[in-house]
C-alpha cells in the first residue's frame, strides 16, 4: 500500500507540471513526441505492442498487463521546433491583383525557445491476471509566437498557445497467456490561446479569443501473443469533444470582453503495432497509427449572451497517417541501443496551412538508449530529429479562413526533440506475483 501511496504522490508532482506542456510535433498541434523517452529513441515503433515500454500504456491500456508489480515511469522532453514564413510574392490586399499590403514581412521564427512536456506512468499488478494504474500527458499542446508581431499576415494570426492536460486511470486483465485487454477513461483539460492583428497596419491592436474546459473521452486496447516472442497490439483512442468557453477581446464592433463557448471535436484515432524479438540481443517493432483529423473542420465561435455566431475557425483538415520502423541491441544486460525511423502524412496540407503552424508531411530519424542501473532503477534516453517537408501558406482566395489581405509565404520547418526518463520498481522484484511478460524488454 505504501508503494501505491508514492505512485500516486509521483504521478500528482508530474500533473502539475504538464501545465508547461507547449510545442507541437505531430499533425497540427498534436504531441507525440512528448508521451515516453524510451519511445522516443525509437520514433514509437511499436508503441500499441508494448515495444516502448511503460509509455505504450499511452496507445494501448492492454499494454498495463506487462509490467510485473508495481512500477511508475516518468518522462521529461525538450522540444525545440523552427519554422519561419517568408513570402513568395508580393502582400496585396481585396484581391491578388489589388494594392500592396503596407507590411510586406516575413514572421520570423515562430517556436520561440520551445517547450517542456512531461508524462508519467504507474502499474499495480492487483493479481496475477489484474492490474490498475494512471497516465499523464500532455497529447496535444502548441507554443506558437512570430517573432515578428507586425508582419503581413498579422490579420490571420500573431501568436497561438493550446495546453492540455491528459489523465487516465487504467485497468488490465491477461485473460489468459495469450490475450490481454485494457480500457482507460481519459479527463483531459484544454486550455487555447488564439491572438491577431484588427488590421493591416503596423499599429493594429490585437483580437484575442481564449478558452477553457475538462471533458472526457476513452481508450480501449488488446494485445495478442501468437507465438512466444510475437507481441501484436491494436488499440482504439476515442473523440474527446471539448466545449470551451471563454472570451473573446478586442473585436471590432463587439464588447471589449464578449462571453462565447466553441465546440472542438478532437479526433479519434486506431493504432496498430508489432513486436518481435529475433534472439537474446535483437528486437524488431513497426507501427501504424490512424488519425481521424478530416472531423476537425469547421469550428463556429457562439457569444454566450445572446447565442449568435460571432466567429468561426475554418480549418478542413485530412486524416493523418503515421508509419514507424525500430530496433532494439541488449549491448550487455544493463545497456540496450535503439534506434527508429518513422515518416508521418500529415493533415495540413498547402491548402488549408494556417500561418500559426508550420506543418507538413515529416521523417523522424530516432535514436536512444536503456541502462538498467539497478533492479529496481532503469533510465532511458531518447532523441528524434524531424525533418520536415518546406511548407506553404496560400491565402491566395481558396483558404477555409481567408479574409481582406492575399498572402503567400514558404518556411522549411525542422525540430529537434531530447527526452530523458526514470523507470523505478516500487516492490521487491523477486517478490512479484508471477507473471510473463509477453514481450520481454531488457
Amino acid at each position: 500500500m505504501k508503494g501505491l501511496v508514492r505512485s500516486v504522490a509521483a504521478a500528482s508532482v508530474s500533473l502539475a507540471a504538464l501545465m508547461a506542456a507547449g510545442a507541437a510535433s505531430a499533425s497540427s498541434f498534436a504531441v507525440r513526441s512528448g508521451q515516453s523517452a524510451e519511445g522516443l529513441g525509437m520514433a514509437y515503433a511499436g508503441a500499441a505492442a508494448g515495444g516502448i515500454g511503460m509509455g505504450s500504456m499511452a496507445w494501448n491500456p492492454a499494454t498495463i498487463t506487462m509490467f510485473p508489480g508495481r512500477t511508475s515511469n516518468w518522462n521529461f522532453t525538450y522540444l525545440n521546433a523552427n519554422g519561419d514564413y517568408q513570402p513568395t510574392s508580393t502582400t496585396r490586399l481585396g484581391s491578388p491583383f489589388g494594392p500592396a499590403s503596407p507590411i510586406q514581412n516575413g514572421t520570423g521564427n515562430l517556436g520561440g525557445d520551445g517547450g517542456f512536456i512531461p508524462a508519467s506512468y504507474s502499474a499495480w499488478q492487483l493479481t496475477d491476471r489484474f492490474w490498475i494504474g494512471m497516465t499523464t500527458g500532455a497529447p496535444y499542446g502548441l507554443r506558437s509566437k512570430a517573432d515578428n508581431q507586425v508582419h503581413a499576415a498579422q490579420i490571420y494570426g500573431r501568436s497561438a498557445k493550446v495546453t492540455t492536460v491528459n489523465v487516465s486511470p487504467t485497468i488490465g486483465y491477461k485473460v489468459n497467456d495469450w490475450l490481454s485487454i485494457g480500457a482507460a477513461l481519459q479527463i483531459q483539460y484544454f486550455d487555447a490561446s488564439l491572438k491577431q492583428a484588427n488590421g493591416i497596419g503596423p499599429s493594429a491592436a490585437p483580437v484575442i479569443l481564449e478558452g477553457d474546459t475538462v471533458d472526457f473521452g476513452y481508450r480501449f486496447g488488446f494485445t495478442l501473443t501468437p507465438f512466444q516472442g510475437t507481441n501484436i497490439g491494436l488499440a482504439y483512442r476515442s473523440e474527446i469533444r471539448q466545449t470551451l468557453e471563454g472570451k473573446l477581446r478586442g473585436a471590432p464592433g463587439a464588447p471589449p470582453a464578449l462571453p462565447v463557448k466553441a465546440n472542438l471535436n478532437l479526433p479519434d484515432s486506431v493504432v496498430f503495432g508489432i513486436s518481435q524479438v529475433i534472439n537474446d540481443q535483437w528486437q524488431v517493432h513497426a507501427g501504424v497509427e490512424w488519425t481521424n483529423w478530416s472531423r476537425f473542420r469547421n469550428i463556429p465561435i457562439v457569444s454566450r449572451l445572446g447565442g449568435r455566431p460571432v466567429s468561426s475557425l475554418n480549418f478542413q483538415y485530412d486524416d493523418a497517417w503515421y508509419f514507424s520502423l525500430g530496433a532494439e541491441y541488449k549491448y550487455s544486460n544493463a545497456l540496450t541501443l535503439r534506434a527508429g525511423v518513422g515518416y508521418e502524412l500529415s493533415a495540413v496540407n498547402d491548402r488549408n496551412r494556417t500561418i500559426y503552424i508550420s506543418d507538413n508531411d515529416r521523417l523522424w530519424l530516432s535514436a536512444g538508449a536503456s541502462y538498467q542501473l539497478t533492479d529496481k532503477i532503469k533510465l532511458d534516453l531518447g532523441y528524434t530529429y524531424i525533418d520536415v517537408k518546406k511548407a506553404k501558406v496560400n491565402y491566395n482566395g481558396a483558404h477555409p479562413q481567408q479574409g481582406a489581405v492575399f498572402y503567400t509565404a514558404e518556411a522549411k520547418p525542422y525540430v529537434h526533440v531530447v527526452s530523458a526518463g526514470l523507470t523505478y520498481r516500487w516492490d521487491d522484484p523477486a517478490q512479484t506475483i508471477p507473471v510473463h511478460p509477453v514481450v520481454r524488454k531488457y
